[in-house]
């Protein structure tokens, strides 16, 4: 769940005691520095249930929350693009040891990256310079290199957004994409890399976009049994956290509002279901799965079944995950060697490319 500012309010706290989410996501509207951001999280997930995940999105580029509060980090497409340039993967490594080194300074455990889709034209104007390549290859390559590096530094990355916005041309932000891609497409493409990568990835994020072409049809992937269960959990055998993309956006509240969502999303197969920002939807969102649990036995039984499924599998990521505080000296090191990065990586670009993120 999402807060609304760079402290607790007591509205927060409030509902926070009564709904015990299992983490908490920060944005730039939290974050000030890396003190403040420390003491709200921690005073945030003492509140939330055990063991809880402290989510930020730091892809680099675009989608980076620390961007004011540290530095900028380059984007997933130009570190992919030097990497290609200079035939050397671990400028990706590094990139993903950066960014953990980045969030852990802050006190999160993990970012929600590595973007996972294809770099296709159709989506162009949407993505930007989030998706690392065109290729199969070059986003398996990305993505395997950048999670080494969150490992490596003890961070959670999650893979996004299944089963792939590649084709979309539509943000999800505010509509429900409608991706024209059949199953074998997809099977070829976009789903390959989650194929490849699916020992690799603690966690997936499900994307709210449908593919009318396939058996999933008009309903968006986040709330879809074929795109969770039969297609994710089955055919590609992924065994690790399934993770709604935010539950407050318009590709899904536009099809469905939330209380019938996060329903839907929990039946289809989701983990985690992250709303961002709205006390309100939290709240209905919340109700909506104790009133259900108390109108169906199996639904109940569903939902403590994977509360506990969560519960434990999230105790073993993240025993032993704590990050302590940097100094000054440390801080502005760090500061320093994502700057040095930025240079490497726009002195490998191609030169009609080479400018900063």
């Amino acid at each position: 769940m999402g807060l609304g500012g760079t402290e607790l309010t007591g509205l927060e706290r409030a509902w926070l005691k009564l709904v015990r989410p299992t983490g908490i996501i920060l944005f730039r509207r939290n974050i000030v520095d890396a003190a403040q951001t420390r003491a709200l999280l921690n005073e945030a997930t003492s509140l939330c249930a055990a063991h809880s995940f402290r989510c930020v999105d730091l892809e680099g580029g675009s989608v980076d929350r620390l961007r004011n509060a540290l530095t900028p980090m380059p984007s997933a497409q130009a570190v992919a693009n030097a990497a290609q340039q200079s035939g050397d993967t671990g400028l990706i490594r590094q990139h993903g040891e950066l960014v953990a080194r980045a969030v852990k300074a802050f006190g999160f455990n993990t970012t929600l990256a590595p973007v996972l889709d294809l770099a296709l034209p159709a989506s162009a104007k949407v993505m930007g310079t989030r998706a690392a390549a065109a290729t199969v290859e070059g986003v398996v390559e990305y993505g395997r290199h950048f999670l080494a590096g969150l490992t490596a530094q003890g961070i959670v990355g999650c893979g996004k957004h299944f089963p792939g916005l590649g084709g979309g041309t539509l943000d999800s932000h505010l509509e429900t994409p409608s991706i024209n891609r059949t199953l074998r497409e997809l099977n070829r493409k976009d789903l390959a890399p989650y194929h490849e990568l699916r020992n690799e990835l603690p966690m997936i994020m499900v994307n709210h976009a449908a593919y009318p072409k396939t058996p999933g049809g008009d309903r968006p992937a986040s709330v879809s049994p074929f795109w969770i269960a039969t297609v994710l959990r089955k055919q590609i055998g992924y065994h690790g956290f399934i993770f709604s993309d935010d539950l407050e956006m318009g590709g899904i509240l536009k099809f469905l509002p939330i209380e019938h969502a996060a329903i839907a999303a929990i039946r289809a197969g989701i983990d985690l279901l992250e709303i961002c920002h709205s006390p309100e939807l939290i709240l209905r969102a919340c109700e909506s799965l104790i009133v259900e649990a108390e109108r169906s036995t199996v639904f109940r039984n569903l939902l403590l079944t994977r509360a506990r499924k969560v519960s434990i599998k999230r105790k073993g990521l993240f025993t032993g995950n704590a990050s302590a505080a940097l100094s000054a000296r440390q801080f502005e090191a760090l500061r320093k060697r994502i700057l040095g990065f930025n240079k490497t990586i726009v002195k490998a670009q191609p030169a009609q490319e080479a400018k900063p993120e």
